[in-house]
């Protein structure tokens, strides 16, 4: 059976696609050394569109109001700017009401693209450009280590981590983020309320690494303007071994917090990247695995949800569960010493 893997990787090299959500200018080309905060595409799109009827205005057919037009699609207008002119003794016109650009145009009626945001996409970690998608963005390489978590609030930024992480079932309060600690990325622990993310955002941080939230707090970390990665899920969890380990040793070292969602399809997870001077390329990490005895593996289920093991023993075939279900299963040794059957969906390799 396939098992999906969590990257908990002190050196590998990792390759990374960075694209626009629309289309746009890529500002950067192939083999470009390239750092985070480097603006690598940009693109601008319309928030609202506005329809302008130009038949009904003037009372006319489709045809004949097209006739009326004045403009034609991709132009750009300004506020004010003709639209259509009727002819006759009584002309009348019709104007963009605000700035745009004309999308479409025909069937008596303009259609126009109005209030441009404009998208600046940062290469969000340093490394070598090794693919241009042209007008979308890029595909980066770099090597370094790489700790994957399980939850993200979708924004990404790097900085100099400063571990608050003492042991792997620390809390993180509001009292311990004070100004020394302004621009720094957070490797903390187990955050239980607001006020901690909101000190967080007052400094401000540039992202926190925590081991575990409480869910009530979920639609508050999303609203947060810098990036949020949670290693082992929601509650009071501490953080699995091999990221608290990893983590807490490269304290003081720039990272990357990509905040992204979590993806079953793609593959893609909340990941921290910590890059690295290497003297040759380390191997790529595969994100499937099959499940074969000594591996090491994380259980993502309670009663041991989030705990690192050794998969000891894997039967062929269905094994009876505890509650009575049949499924295939795997006997894990935890690092307690303890020994569990778990079934193979609810758990995963690390490496």
């Amino acid at each position: 059976m396939l098992a999906p893997v969590l990257h908990i990787l002190p050196l590998a090299t990792i390759i990374r696609e960075r694209v626009l959500p629309v289309s746009g200018k890529v500002n950067v080309h192939l083999n470009q050394r390239v750092n985070p905060t480097d603006v690598i595409a940009e693109a601008s799109f319309a928030r609202e569109h506005v329809l302008l009827d130009v038949a009904r205005t003037f009372g006319i057919s489709p045809v004949a109001a097209d006739k009326l037009v004045r403009v034609k699609e991709g132009d750009r207008l300004p506020q004010g700017a003709l639209v259509a002119e009727g002819g006759g003794l009584f002309a009348r016109s019709l104007k963009a009401p605000r700035a745009g650009r004309v999308m479409i145009v025909g069937g008596g009626q303009v259609l126009m693209e109005v209030g441009d945001t404009r998208i600046e996409l940062r290469a969000g970690l340093p490394g070598v450009v090794t693919q241009v998608l042209p007008e979308r963005g890029v595909v980066i390489r770099t090597a370094g280590a790489l700790i994957q978590g399980v939850w993200g609030n979708g924004r990404i930024d790097n900085g100099l981590m400063v571990s608050l992480l003492e042991k792997p079932d620390d809390v993180l309060n509001a009292n311990r983020l004070d100004v020394s600690l302004r621009g720094s990325v957070i490797l903390g622990g187990h955050v239980r309320d607001l006020e901690t993310l909101k000190a967080a955002a007052e400094l401000p941080v540039r992202g926190l690494i925590l081991s575990s939230l409480l869910s009530p707090l979920i639609v508050s970390a999303y609203q947060m303007r810098y990036p949020i990665i949670v290693m082992d899920g929601f509650g009071a969890m501490p953080m699995n071994s091999a990221a608290f380990k990893l983590l807490t040793t490269n304290n003081k070292r720039e990272v990357t917090v990509n905040a992204e969602h979590f993806d079953r399809y793609s593959g893609n997870r909340p990941e921290v990247i910590i890059p690295l001077p290497v003297s040759t390329e380390p191997p790529e990490p595969n994100n499937f695995e099959t499940f074969a005895v000594g591996q090491t593996v994380r259980l993502r289920r309670p009663p041991s949800a989030g705990m690192i093991g050794t998969l000891s023993n894997l039967p062929a075939g269905l094994s009876t569960l505890p509650s009575g279900l049949r499924a295939p299963a795997a006997e894990v040794k935890l690092e307690n010493g303890e020994i569990v059957l778990v079934p193979l969906v609810n758990m995963e390799v690390v490496g």
